[in-house]
């Protein structure tokens, strides 16, 4: 039996203008229509024809970036709204943790507000007050119950808000990016519950920009992408799908950035000072810097341990033997990664004319994720530069794995019998 049942919705929203406007409510509704008489300009589409189904007792994700409708197919479960078109289906007594604590009234105190928002979510005040010791515990909250919400913090309005609504035993619980609330502590806490929900066989509809949570909680997920599904099953395939996407964008942008950056690169005669920038006397001038991932395609997006070459174009004015090929690795914070020079590497120039091009080849890209900028410069053996490019080109690396530092060493743990662990789903 499903739970969940979302059949073709779509969702269209007004877009609010300043021209045609409706003037009144009789305005609106002698012209018979909110929607359908508007023109394609005049409407936003949340959702556009969207399926899926959960079956009772499955946990069910949905990812996507901001503005990607993953909030509003939320709240047409949870029936806060209705679809323009299609049906949702929900069956059982469902809990929406969607805005935590709506409802909660500030003059009054929190024992007033657990009472009156239980009601809310469909408790009696029998039952309220069974639950409430256990309530204002998660909450952790005992010696605030009695103040006025007004006097809390943003935390302790979340966390009262959250252990009301988990306390209501639904058959359907929604959540919308909200198990992070209050402190490291707290967030475990959040998490349990949330395991403690599946293992009794209730039924969740997870929204999360936590893509991890996704796959360890999710039998199955969907992407939403500007109100379309663009992939739906097997978590660790949807949320392979998304990243890429995500990726992509990352890659246009960085690309843009890049080229800005280049284009406006502010001249300086101080190369001590500079913080980006070019400076040279252009008798050797860098055309060109690429950076080229493993199939030899031009990326600013790699993942840890990934190749990566850095072509450069240079063109020679005139014949130069005096000529030093120099590399700089920078994290974003200006913490210099790695450097070298082809003259440190103990390459002496001889003879250098006309249009040429070297490589830096990375065999791996051994760094944590993070955004990375580059130093490129071509120069003479004492230092006087040619070409000197400061901080122009950025590039970003990616990793599942959210390790600190900078430099990720090729590794392995080793443990003896009597030590185990359990691997995450």
């Amino acid at each position: 039996m499903n739970a969940i049942d979302v059949a073709h919705v779509s969702k269209i929203y007004r877009r609010y203008a300043q021209r045609k406007q409706f003037a009144t409510l009789k305005s609106a509704l002698l012209s018979r229509s909110l929607i359908s008489d508007l023109k394609p300009d005049q409407t936003f589409s949340a959702l556009k024809d969207v399926s899926f189904t959960v079956a009772a007792g499955r946990t069910f994700g949905i990812i996507g970036s901001n503005g990607s409708g993953k909030s509003t197919m939320l709240k047409l479960v949870a029936g806060i709204t209705k679809p323009t078109s299609g049906s949702v289906k929900v069956h059982g007594r469902v809990s929406a943790l969607i805005e935590l604590g709506a409802g909660f009234h500030p003059e009054i105190s929190g024992r007033e507000n657990v009472f009156i928002n239980g009601i809310m979510l469909g408790l009696s005040k029998r039952e309220v007050a069974r639950r409430f010791d256990e309530i204002v515990e998660f909450a952790e909250l005992q010696d605030f119950i009695d103040a006025p919400v007004k006097t809390y913090s943003s935390g302790m309005y979340m966390r009262l808000g959250f252990a009301v609504a988990i306390h209501v035993n639904p058959d359907v619980l929604l959540v919308d990016e909200v198990l992070a609330v209050g402190d490291e502590g707290f967030t475990h806490k959040c998490l349990d519950k949330f395991s403690e929900f599946r293992r009794r066989g209730k039924t969740i509809l997870l929204v999360t920009h936590a893509l991890n949570l996704v796959e360890r909680f999710c039998d199955e997920a969907i992407w939403l992408d500007a109100g379309i599904a663009r992939a739906h099953g097997d978590p660790k395939r949807v949320v392979g799908a998304y990243l890429t996407k995500v990726e992509e964008g990352e890659e246009r942008l960085l690309a843009a950035t890049t080229a800005r950056a280049v284009q406006a690169a502010p001249p300086t005669t101080n190369m001590f000072e500079a913080t980006e920038g070019r400076w040279g006397s252009r008798e050797i001038e860098i055309t060109d810097v690429t950076l080229l991932d493993r199939d030899g395609q031009p990326s600013f997006v790699f993942h840890s341990g990934d190749p990566l070459s850095i072509r450069v174009k240079v063109r020679a004015n005139r014949p130069a033997d005096d000529f030093v090929f120099g590399i700089g690795l920078f994290n974003a914070e200006g913490v210099c990664c790695y450097g070298t020079n082809t003259f440190l590497e103990e390459m002496n120039p001889v003879r250098l004319s006309g249009d040429a091009e070297a490589t830096f080849a990375i065999e791996g890209l051994d760094l944590v994720e993070g955004t990375y900028k580059l130093d490129v410069a071509i120069h003479k053996r004492d230092g006087f530069p040619y070409d000197y490019h400061r901080l122009l080109y950025t590039f970003r690396v990616k990793s599942r794995t959210h390790d600190v530092g900078i430099y990720r060493p090729r590794h392995r743990w080793e443990f003896s019998s009597n030590v185990t662990f359990k691997a995450e789903r």
